[in-house]
Order: structure tokens, then sequence, then C-alpha cells
């Protein structure tokens, strides 16, 4: 007989939970502790069933004002993770986004998985993500993995990658409008050493001074453009 896994579900949307919740207990390898649809109720749910599994969709509302803050599928993980570091999360997205994926596992990855939500007619591999998150491993979607690589590959493409952390504060303000002054007072610097931060910058975008372009309007627009492939701060 295989080892039964305890769970609580979570969506909001009641035919989703329930035909989830069919599948995931027609297989005999899963019990559904409790089904909810908010992410407070799931919190509390986990407290109160003593589960060793979550399942939950990563968008869903917060319930009412008396259930707390506001929260979601990432955020109930978190707070989940805080207070029972033993339960795995598997989070269910519609979404193949690298960003959400980083967004969950940015404080560590044991025993939280990312699946996207057409897995859930695939019993088998939610099944297996289960037993992994259980077990304190963790699971990403090929997708989302795939997403994950392309956007390594278009951050190593792009001439930011050329930057130093420094440097890259310098242009951050810059795109926010800031002068070499202000940006010596924001980053504790003096104004020459802004000048040839600045300066270093241009060389390192390929922004030579005998272009017709602002040079620094055009470092501010290769910052805006490709800023958004940085993974989040602390993501590794």
């Amino acid at each position: 007989m295989p080892d039964v896994i305890r769970i609580v579900l979570a969506d909001d949307n009641y035919l989703v939970r329930e035909g989830t919740r069919r599948l995931l207990e027609d297989s005999g390898e899963v019990v559904v502790a409790a089904a909810v649809g908010s992410a407070p109720e799931l919190i509390r749910a986990v407290e109160a069933t003593g589960a060793e599994a979550v399942v939950s969709d990563i968008r869903m509302p917060a319930g009412t004002a008396a259930a707390g803050p506001a929260m979601e599928g990432i955020d109930a993980a978190r707070a989940i993770k805080a207070t029972n570091p033993g339960v795995g999360v598997v989070i269910l997205s519609q979404y193949a986004e690298e960003a959400y994926a980083f967004e969950l596992f940015r404080n560590g990855t044991a025993g939280l998985a990312y699946l996207l939500k057409d897995r859930v007619g695939d019993v088998a591999q939610l099944l297996a993500a289960l037993r992994a998150v259980r077990a304190g491993g963790s699971v990403v979607d090929p997708q989302v993995v795939e997403a994950l690589v392309a956007r390594r590959v278009r951050l190593s493409e792009s001439p930011l990658s050329r930057l130093t952390a420094r440097e890259l504060d310098v242009l951050r303000e810059m795109a926010q409008g800031s002068g070499n002054a202000a940006i010596a007072r924001k980053l504790s610097l003096s104004e020459s050493s802004v000048e040839k931060y600045v300066n270093t910058i241009f060389t390192k975008l390929g922004l030579n001074a005998e272009q017709l372009v602002h040079r620094r309007v055009a470092a501010v627009l290769t910052f805006l453009r490709d800023a958004s492939l940085r993974p989040p701060a602390g993501s590794g």
C-alpha cells in the first residue's frame, strides 16, 4: 500500500478545487484534510490539520479584512514555511513566468515546488511533486526551467552584463533622472568618482562621444530595456 500524504488544498475556484481533490484522493495516495478558497484559510488549515504538504493556486483572494493581511499563494507559502518548515508546498500557476519562480524560491528551495496549473491533469507528476516537497526536495516545471535558461541567456548577451554592481547602481540612479551630484549624495561617493563611473558606463555600453545620440539618454534606455532580465536581488 502506498504511503499516504495528508495535504491541504487551496484554490478560490470551487470547481477546480473539488476536481483536484477528486483526482488526488482517487489516486489512493493522498488524503485531503481540508480544501479552502483563500490564503488565510490555507494557513489556518495547515495549523489545524497537521498536514504534511500543501497544494495551492498562486492567485487567491485575501479573504475578509478580519482574516488578516492580504496574501496570495506565494505569500502563504512563505508564512507556512516560516512557522512549519517541514510542510511541503506545491504552488500551481497558470504563468510560465520565471519571475514568479524567483519570488517563490528567493528565500530557499527546500520543500517547494512550482508547477504549471495544467499539470493537475497529470496526477503522477503532481504526486511526484508532493512526495518530493514532503521529503524536503524542490521541483520546478520544465517550461519554467526553459524560461529561466532563456532569461540567463538574454542576460549574458545584454550590455548590462559588462557593468559592475556599483556601475549598475549609478546607472539605476541615472535612470531615475538623478544628476551626478544627486547620485554622489545617494551612493555616498564623490562627484569625481561618479563622473568616472559614468564615463566607464558609456565605454562599456559602446557609447562613444562621437555618437549623435545623447549618451546619458542612450545608457538609460539600455537600462530600462534590459534591467528586467536581471534576477531579483538576493535570488543568486
